[in-house]
């Protein structure tokens, strides 16, 4: 029986005890948690609505423990809005330029296709994906080439054999599922078990005198000035972060709200996707670091054993590839938090899969779950099986909130003396969490309030715009960035605390 609107913030409060337990949290402290605001922001066939309140109230009641351990004090009250959480997760989409011009969200030539015998979704936003995509489709590439040339192309083949050619020659591709076919799928067998936040740590423990001596704060209760007096709940702590497009840099970009001093680390010469450098780089400071090089790596290590945290979007295998397995990394510095993100699970024949929202979103049934929904309401044409994706990219954003709520655990482990901790987030996890709960459409399909009126002027190197803060308050106390969002690699590879950066606070009013 599916569930209904009215349930969503007893399956919010649920879902929240759960990745808590997860994360080996005190079940008590979600007691601290006040939730408050309407229901239904974000309609689709699941809850998406209780996964970011559950979400952002995961990641903002481990800040706040993690900030009170660190004060010696108690954990302050932890306040959700549902509306600014379900802005949150479409912060991507609700960003305005002010008297400049952003760029497209997608390219031109990215989304679904109707193969010979289902949906397909090619992902195409970065330059050597579409290359992979085009040259498999026998498809010169160049500006001339049309959504229309593309669908022709697609249309001969079938949906599995078009997937996997495409996934063979570099690119990034899904073909559609229902949950029952995913469910008996190769890799869904696997990715079905697979958790949307993992927590583990290393058996040897740690001196907490001392981790406790460097983490600490300077004492106090926190409260209405907590974090305008010592820079936040997470001041000091040093993130390393080589995540790319929304999950990982969710996580880390919350992290920098809080306090943190976050790092980011390209190679020399990456493009990211255009549009969503102003809302990921924001609080962020910004360096190349070549990892193929010898004096890169030397650059790289010498960061490691400097940083408390290292956040990474690559597949398994690559960072070992270069020398930095997580053995490796700890033999550099022992005391480092590990946390990684990758979109099909940390098990099974897809592990190593490049992957996006959307295209898990296609591949678990999601997607076809949505189609069927809006067909049965008759809001999409009869007889069409169009997928219909959730409203916003919300397993990256799910992901990327659990994964600081993850990293701050693990920090906060450290005071009681436990070993660092290694974490692992999956979209497919926070998919396989979300369709636990189906809920019925044609009671969350009335008119949804414009979530854009939460976005606040905010600074960035391009110009100004208007974009979605921070969700959450502790102790009455909003986070903010004090880094405008800017290009990639402008910075040198060190952190701010090292000196040589201008910091100021770009928060907004």
């Amino acid at each position: 029986m599916k569930g209904s609107v009215k349930g969503s913030a007893e399956r919010a409060k649920g879902w929240l005890d759960r990745i808590w337990s997860a994360l080996d949290g005190d079940p008590g402290l979600t007691e601290r948690v006040r939730i408050s605001g309407p229901l239904g922001l974000l309609p689709a066939v699941y809850d998406v609505d209780a996964l970011a309140t559950a979400s952002v109230a995961a990641a903002t009641l481990a800040v706040a423990e993690l900030g009170a351990r660190r004060l010696w004090t108690g954990v302050p009250e932890v306040r959700i809005d549902r509306f600014a959480a379900a802005a949150a997760f479409r912060s991507e989409a609700l960003l305005r330029s002010v008297g400049w011009e952003l760029p497209p969200i997608w390219d031109p030539i990215a989304g679904d296709y109707r193969a010979a015998d289902s949906w397909i979704r090619l992902h195409t936003n970065y330059a050597y994906h579409r290359a992979a995509a085009l040259r498999v489709l026998d498809i010169a590439d160049g500006e001339q080439v049309t959504r229309e040339q593309v669908a022709l192309r697609v249309a001969r083949f079938a949906a599995a054999d078009l997937e996997q050619q495409v996934v063979a020659a570099g690119g990034c591709a899904a073909a559609l599922h229902t949950a029952q076919a995913w469910a008996a799928h190769l890799h869904g067998t696997v990715a079905g078990g697979q958790p949307a936040i993992r927590l583990e740590r290393r058996s040897a423990q740690v001196d907490s005198a001392r981790v406790g001596s460097a983490l600490s704060g300077a004492g106090g209760a926190p409260g209405a000035g907590w974090a305008a007096a010592d820079g936040g709940p997470l001041a000091g702590i040093r993130v390393l972060d080589l995540t790319r497009v929304i999950a990982g840099p969710v996580c880390t970009r919350t992290l920098a709200a809080w306090g943190a001093e976050v790092l980011r680390i390209d190679p020399p010469g990456f493009a990211e996707v255009p549009v969503l450098l102003p809302e990921t780089t924001v609080g962020k400071y910004c360096t190349a670091i070549d990892l193929r090089d010898d004096a890169g790596r030397r650059r790289f290590a010498a960061l490691v054993g400097e940083a408390d945290v290292i956040v990474h979007g690559l597949r398994p295998g690559a960072l070992a590839g270069l020398g930095f397995s997580d053995r490796a990394l700890h033999r550099i510095n022992p005391d480092l938090c590990i946390a990684a993100v990758n979109a099909y699970g940390w098990a099974g024949p897809w592990q190593g899969r490049r992957g996006f929202d959307s295209l898990v979103q296609f591949s678990c049934g999601i997607a076809a779950a949505g189609a069927t929904a809006r067909a049965e309401i008759g809001a999409a044409t009869a007889g069409s099986d169009r997928p219909v994706p959730l409203p916003a990219q919300a397993l990256d954003h799910a992901t990327g909130f659990l994964l600081a709520a993850a990293v701050c655990r693990g920090l906060t482990g450290r005071f009681d003396g436990l070993a660092p901790a290694s974490l692992r987030g999956a979209l497919i996890g926070t998919a396989n969490l979300l369709m636990e709960h189906p809920i019925s459409l044609p009671e969350v399909a009335a008119e949804v309030p414009d979530l854009g009126t939460v976005a606040v002027a905010r600074e960035t190197a391009w110009g100004p715009v208007l974009a979605v803060p921070q969700p959450g308050t502790i102790a009455g106390t909003e986070g903010s960035w004090r880094v405008p969002a800017g290009p990639l690699g402008q910075h040198p590879p060190s952190f701010p605390s090292a000196g040589g950066y201008l910091v100021r606070d770009i928060s907004g009013p």
